[in-house]
């Protein structure tokens, strides 16, 4: 299993390609600075960590997957 620090690593890297390359996906996302948890040790498990991280991918995936561009050359 992985443990919590890698799929924070993993989620942050996701989030960040997401911002960079896809801001038209990223405007969706719920992440915004205002609306993480105020408490110092919010209770987050490694499964919710992992289903998050799941979700991002599958969100990219498909983004990807349904606005492929056609490059046309000339």
């Amino acid at each position: 299993m992985i443990n919590s620090k890698s799929i924070l690593t993993k989620i942050t890297q996701l989030t960040l390609n997401i911002e960079t390359n896809y801001p038209e996906l990223y405007r969706f996302l719920d992440e915004n600075p205002v609306t993480l948890p105020t408490e110092n040790h919010p209770n987050i498990d490694e499964d919710a960590m992992s289903a998050y991280l799941e979700s991002l991918k599958q969100l990219l995936k498909h983004h990807i997957e349904t606005h492929k561009t056609i490059i046309k050359t000339t």
